[in-house]
């Protein structure tokens, strides 16, 4: 059983966002640290992969769908980021390894919320779009599949936080430390015995320039610029996600 636990997803190998919450006292102190997904498809790819490495057993990994489209870009299935295919071309067979063998779900036991299954987008699919707003009886058929005694899924990908119901079981969305939808800054999720939805404030301006800075990635300084700056509202977000959860 696990008292704790922090949740960080869609860090898009943005290091000064992922090191301010890591900085996080509440993060620090918790049993475990749980990526759901999309880790590395970013502008630091390589540097945000060797941290989070370095944190060993402390780190429950997650796979998304952006961290296996790096895989078949390096295998020469091209993806539609440009990001993503600059970023396959930095990692190495180690780090391609490591992202090949990420598992679609994990289930841990938290106390206070019993069996908490973690994925990327849904349980069964790792691109599949759910929304704050989306309706029950797409719901239903996303979670068809779960046992019953699952009355807790985490899910990350469409960067926008958010707790809800769904027919008793409660679905939690900890938002992006990365490319966040709605208002800069990192978002996570800490677990146990509740649920807590967290924003890290960092220096935006010095995050955009030391991205620019490190990185090797030819629009690194446009990227951070879009997206630490969360360009993108929530309601811009809705709008292009909506149409995805088959409403």
């Amino acid at each position: 059983m696990l008292n704790r636990v922090a949740v960080l997803s869609d860090i898009h190998g943005v290091l000064p966002a992922l090191e301010a919450v890591l900085a996080e006292p509440d993060v620090a102190a918790a049993d475990l640290i749980v990526l759901t997904g999309d880790i590395a498809a970013g502008p630091q790819p390589v540097e945000v992969l060797d941290v989070l490495a370095g944190l060993g057993d402390r780190v429950c990994w997650v796979g998304g769908n952006a961290d296996r489209e790096l895989v078949e870009a390096r295998a020469g299935r091209a993806a539609s980021i440009e990001v993503s295919n600059w970023a396959a071309g930095q990692l190495s067979d180690d780090h391609l390894t490591r992202l090949a063998a990420l598992p679609l779900t994990v289930t841990l036991e938290i106390d206070g919320l019993g069996p908490v299954l973690f994925c990327h987008a849904t349980p069964r699919d790792d691109e599949e779009v759910v929304l704050v707003d989306t309706r029950m009886e797409r719901w239903a058929e996303v979670f068809a599949a779960l046992p019953a005694e699952v009355t807790t899924v985490v899910c990350g990908h469409t960067h926008m936080p958010f707790t809800r119901l769904v027919d008793r079981r409660l679905v939690v969305n900890p938002g992006s430390i990365g490319m966040p939808y709605g208002g800069a800054g990192a978002w996570w999720a800490l677990l146990g015995p509740g649920v807590h939805l967290r924003r890290t404030d960092f220096d935006v301006d010095a995050a955009c320039a030391r991205v620019a800075a490190e990185s090797t990635f030819p629009d690194a300084a446009a990227w951070a610029d879009e997206y630490l700056r969360s360009q993108h509202s929530d309601a811009d977000a809705l709008a292009v996600f909506a149409p995805r959860d088959g409403r």
